[in-house]
């Protein structure tokens, strides 16, 4: 194939519709536009969305149109098989300097998804029931902050 022979399927380009030129070509008079009225000036129509003045479907149902919970508590996700690196204790500042997390401040919340070999001592905010279990069975501690 060659680039100077590459061309688009036979029908997929038209030319476009050259509106008022005249009567004869069929598009001339009003262009395509009616008679007067909001649609038949430059910028016409509505703004998309705009119902009348009813009020608009995207107002009446506000969980379409997205909505943020300012009082969300964030939490930093940590699997117990990433507490393997840590010999005795674990806690956020900690986490965040072996960049599991992103900063000290941040809450954190351990999951249960693999295995602990060696006891510890994990303080976090929030524990998931298999993580708990996880961590005890291997003869450890967990701390709530």
């Amino acid at each position: 194939m060659m680039q100077n022979k590459v061309a688009p399927a036979v029908g997929a380009r038209r030319n476009r519709k050259r509106v008022g030129r005249g009567d004869g070509s069929g598009h001339g008079s009003y262009s395509c536009a009616g008679c007067k009225g909001q649609k038949a000036r430059s910028g016409g129509g509505p703004r998309p969305g705009f119902e009348g003045g009813q009020l608009p479907i995207i107002k009446r149902l506000p969980e379409k149109r997205g909505f943020v919970n300012i009082f969300r508590k964030d939490y930093a996700v940590v699997n117990v098989k990433d507490l393997k690196a840590f010999e005795s204790e674990v806690n956020p500042e900690a986490l965040a300097r072996s960049g599991l997390v992103d900063g000290p401040g941040r809450r954190i919340k351990v999951l249960g998804d693999g295995q602990l070999d060696r006891p510890l001592t994990v303080k976090a905010h929030r524990f998931s029931s298999s993580a708990e279990k996880a961590i005890v069975a291997a003869g450890g501690k967990v701390e709530r902050l």
